[in-house]
């Protein structure tokens, strides 16, 4: 059996990794500055991320949600401290996709209706309902369409009012990324957000911010809507949550009522799980990584805002966004073959995406800064 050919690789086969860096099967170093898609919150192989793992191995790896887990309850409790949402609950499932899918059923269990609204740029996940609200007719197969879910432009206000006074009373949930990543790193003006947030409060639709990507610290802010003062009906997390173990999340308002059956998961909040996003919760409150990302991230687009070949520069916290002149691919290259450094793209060729580790230090941020100051110098 072969395996389904879906992915462009590199030639490229990592086989440890430590802190900010990988090693390849041919005993080459690498800098990652991409993090798997800022899924590498804490770094690799953190030592405290290792031994929660470990100990929980030793322990019980997996059992049913038909039966008590106190590790499930020591998460939704350190999640609620730190990210300011203690009065939320918290929904545990495996994936961004499978939280996203899960927070569209809950506005349609809540609300009764059926209507979604999305924005152009958006990214939400490539299952039934979240490929139905992203914006790649390539990846929406047949099955998915549905004239109930409505896409409008992003950071369009006035487009934005006159889709609520013509479908107001048939929308169920608009559902945002808190900033957009596969977008090109696209944030959002904090009066796009307080329209979204007052015309979902007058037309009884939920707000939902998907978070998977900007949350978790990598805004500089625990969640990147936070910045606005915008309070979200349902808000959905997973890439940073575990740090490369799969886990998602769903912090939902009080409001929403739960019962048995309401929703469902076989391994979500499994006990591994638990444990890996604990540890998450720990590293990033002990060593302070929520400000350590705004700090980083200032310092590299200072460093950076004057090369040649740089129209703008799109960040918050470490989620940067950097668009160039020309198409990104061949200085993506030229960092990751020639100078051995992990950089990401977006839907919008022109924009070089950063997501590094929140806990990256400035002697490694220099090695990025100094090598695309050498591949654009050399252009």
């Amino acid at each position: 059996m072969n395996l389904f050919n879906v992915y462009p690789l590199f030639n490229i086969n990592p086989v440890k990794a430590q802190g900010s860096f990988l090693w390849d099967d041919k005993g080459e170093q690498y800098l990652d500055f991409y993090g798997g898609h800022a899924v590498i919150s804490i770094g690799h192989n953190h030592p405290h991320y290792q031994n929660k793992l470990k100990d929980q191995l030793e322990k019980i790896s997996f059992y049913s949600n038909s039966v008590q887990n106190e590790l499930q309850t020591e998460l939704a409790e350190k999640l609620g401290k730190l990210s300011g949402h203690e009065d939320y609950n918290l929904f545990l499932c495996n994936s961004g996709a499978e939280a996203n899918e899960n927070a569209l059923k809950l506005a349609s269990f809540h609300n009764g209706k059926s209507k979604v609204l999305y924005f152009s740029g958006s990214f939400h996940g490539r299952t039934s309902a979240a490929v139905s609200v992203t914006d790649n007719p390539k990846i929406v197969a047949p099955v998915n369409f549905s004239e109930r879910f409505i896409r409008s432009e992003w950071n369009d206000v006035q487009q934005l009012e006159e889709t609520f006074e013509k479908f107001g009373s048939e929308i169920s949930s608009v559902i945002i990324e808190g900033i957009q990543g596969v977008g090109g790193i696209m944030i959002p003006t904090p009066e796009f957000l307080s329209k979204i947030k007052e015309l979902c409060e007058k037309y009884d639709a939920v707000l939902i911010l998907d978070e998977v990507q900007s949350g978790y610290g990598r805004s500089g802010y625990f969640f990147a809507h936070q910045e606005f003062g915008v309070e979200a009906d349902i808000i959905t997390t997973a890439k940073g949550m575990g740090n490369g173990f799969p886990v998602g999340g769903v912090l939902i308002h009080p409001k929403f009522q739960a019962s048995n059956g309401l929703l469902g998961t076989t391994f979500g909040g499994n006990h591994l799980a638990c444990a890996a996003s604990i540890a998450v919760l720990d590293v990033m409150k002990d060593e302070n990584l929520i400000e350590n990302a705004q700090k980083m991230g200032e310092y590299i687009e200072n460093e950076i805002k004057d090369l040649p070949h740089i129209t703008s520069i799109r960040r918050k916290g470490l989620m940067i966004g950097i668009e160039l002149d020309r198409d990104c691919s061949e200085i993506r290259k030229s960092l990751l073959f020639d100078h051995h450094i992990f950089t990401g793209n977006s839907n919008d060729k022109t924009v070089l995406r950063i997501l590094p580790a929140l806990n990256i230090k400035k002697e490694e941020t220099d090695l990025f800064i100094n090598a695309l100051k050498a591949v654009l110098g050399n252009i």
